[in-house]
């Protein structure tokens, strides 16, 4: 890239704009992206470009910096009056952030020294860095000078006058009248989120499951036998684009999987949540979960023969004490005795596993199963089993009833845990006698059956989902969803109207996920700095049974870390194309010395542009920049 100073020196500053923090992009005539303008890096901290023209050598203006931002953190822990104590909070934790960057320890770790870019651009010499890592340092700049420009976006809670100047109930009713206005608004966004329970939705999805019905020549009956539904899973781009409309790119990308055998196939059940125009609308969850980018299916191809190492992103390999069995914690334990399903997440955590869709050698030999409940019956500690896979569901009511019934034997077990998409992807196979097999092992004081499933937008909530969980709800057996926080459902309250269509139908948000860094699934990825001002911005709007899911991060090898724990991630540096790379502490932190793990995240500019092109106004989003 071209010397990037120069090109901030040229740029006709709007300084209003830079000092509210709001961020213009404009486009070419084509509509790309052509340039962001943004206020010199240095307009609001000339103080920091000082230390930067003036030192003699890199190692000096280490020095000089950390003494500058000692002194500033010092000045803002003693100040009693110029700062609100929020926007201190904010300036505190950005001087923490610039002096964990510019450490020397965080340049051995990321092999990269921010600081050392940061001198040349302040000597005027060539630096080939994006807009993305200038704008990473201009907010960082910005509010560690106390002017975040935070507080003056429209986003915010509008209190009106202060209504902690009042008292008794004249007070609560302006609160409270605070509250009604930013409902209200809040409203006004979800319902751009529809859901597979709106009536005119559920017109539109009766005509198009009409018109799956006529191409196979089948009948309702035959609709709603799951067997039917399984043995007509479309796992061709043939047939497929005779029952919806593909892009160009869709088409090529399903050729490309059925040319090097990646896995790919959709139930008529979920196809019938599709829009057949390909405009991707109503229906881009829907879609995305399982038409494949055409990245995705380049990479997987290109790396077919080394999937198993390739794509193991969570190092299943090196925490599997027994063939079928992954464990990271001391109490639960997984067993994967079945590594197909219905249909396939693009972005499954174990796509390296499976070879086809419903593949008829899927389910593991009875011998190791049995080895698999062996290594349970001797580690006592293991108190919870994960039934996953591929998804167990899929097996035969004789295979999942065999795999229970061994399981309550082991007297250790105490709960059975399910996970399973069925719900979603075909909600039909909950019939009374598979209802009937997880009732006959759900004891209550003894033994819970549990099932995880895996809704990912409120598109994905059908009548016929809502009566499969009440058929499993009424026997006593407790829901949890578990959603994948991907682009797909990462704008402003998108996830909130998931949830709150869940708690309704009977199940709970347990986990968020940050989504895989997988480089195959780039396109769904979301920085981490989003899914923290989700739960912060728009989740915390929301009562308190409909936020129970806790966002985290799933460190390879390791397990889960919290993410709103942020004492347990830091952000080490910015790569020169403005990806944060972060420290992650396992779950141990404070229990035992175990390897820290480093991660390299989605650019924040790089997504806030992918937003811009869907229509939204990224001046919502501007606090992200301050989610460390």
């Amino acid at each position: 890239m071209a010397n990037i100073y120069k090109r901030i020196m040229e740029y006709d500053l709007n300084i209003q704009s830079t000092c509210t923090g709001k961020m213009d992009i404009s486009k070419d005539n084509n509509g790309d992206f052509k340039k962001v303008q943004f206020g010199q890096l240095w307009l609001r901290n000339p103080e920091i470009r000082s230390v930067l023209i003036n030192a003699k050598d890199i190692e000096s203006a280490r020095k000089k910096l950390f003494e500058y931002l000692n002194l500033r953190e010092v000045r803002i822990l003693n100040d009693t009056r110029r700062y609100h104590p929020l926007e201190k909070a904010i300036i505190l934790e950005s001087v923490s952030v610039l002096k964990t960057i510019i450490s020397v320890s965080s340049e051995m770790e990321t092999g990269i020294s921010n600081l050392e870019l940061l001198y040349n651009l302040a000597q005027g010499k060539s630096v080939d860095v994006s807009e993305g890592f200038i704008l990473e340092f201009v907010h960082l700049f910005r509010a560690i000078s106390g002017d975040s420009g935070v507080y003056n976006r429209s986003v915010e809670l509008d209190e009106g006058p202060d209504f902690k100047l009042k008292k008794g109930r004249e007070a609560a009713i302006q609160r409270s009248d605070t509250l009604d206005r930013e409902d209200r608004k809040t409203d006004i966004i979800l319902q751009k989120y529809p859901s597979g329970l709106d009536p005119n939705v559920i017109k539109d999805r009766a005509r198009h499951k009409q018109r799956i019905l006529r191409y196979f020549n089948a009948t309702e009956e035959d609709w709603d036998d799951y067997h039917w539904q399984n043995k007509h899973v479309i796992r061709k781009a043939d047939v497929l684009k005779k029952i919806i409309n593909l892009t160009n790119n869709e088409e090529k990308s399903i050729r490309i999987a059925n040319q090097h055998r990646i896995p790919f196939g959709i139930t008529p059940y979920y196809i019938s949540l599709m829009d057949k125009n390909p405009s991707r609308k109503r229906d881009h969850a829907v879609r995305a979960q399982v038409i494949p980018p055409l990245h995705y299916s380049l990479t997987v191809a290109e790396n077919r023969a080394t999937r198993s190492e390739k794509f193991d992103f969570m190092g299943e390999h090196d925490t599997s004490p027994i063939q079928l069995v992954t464990r990271r914690y001391p109490q639960i334990a997984i067993i994967k005795p079945y590594n197909t399903c219905a249909q396939i997440c693009v972005y499954c955590q174990r796509n390296w596993e499976i070879n086809q869709v419903l593949d008829p050698h899927a389910f593991a030999r009875t011998e190791l199963i049995e080895s698999a409940l062996k290594w349970f019956e001797e580690h006592p500690a293991i108190q919870e089993v994960l039934i996953t896979g591929g998804d167990p569901l899929v097996m035969s009511d004789a295979k999942i009833e065999y795999l229970l019934r061994r399981l309550s034997t082991i007297e250790n077990i105490q709960r059975i845990r399910i996970g399973t998409r069925m719900f979603v992807v075909l909600p039909q196979r909950f019939t009374d006698n598979l209802v009937d097999i997880l009732d006959r092992y759900h004891e209550f004081g003894k033994r819970e059956i549990a099932i995880a499933t895996h809704f990912e937008h409120v598109w994905e909530l059908t009548p016929e989902a809502v009566s499969a969980i009440e058929k499993v709800r009424k026997k006593g057996l407790s829901i949890y969803n578990q959603a994948v926080f991907t682009f797909e459902n990462s704008r402003r309250f998108e996830l909130v109207a998931l949830r709150r269509k869940l708690r309704l139908a009977g199940v709970d948000p347990y986990y968020t996920f940050n989504a895989k860094g997988k480089d195959e699934t780039r396109e769904y990825r979301v920085p981490i700095a989003r899914l923290l001002q989700e739960r912060k911005e728009e989740a915390r709007l929301m009562p308190g049974l409909d936020r129970t899911d806790e966002p985290v991060f799933n460190v390879p090898r390791l397990g889960k870390n919290h993410l709103r724990a942020g004492q347990d991630h830091q952000v080490l540096a910015i790569l020169p194309d403005g990806r944060r790379v972060y420290r992650f502490l396992p779950w141990e932190k404070n229990i035992k010395l175990v390897p820290a793990y480093t991660y390299k995240d989605v650019s924040i500019f790089e997504y806030l542009k992918m937003l811009h092109k869907r229509g939204e106004n990224i001046d919502d989003y501007q606090s992200i920049w301050y989610y460390y």
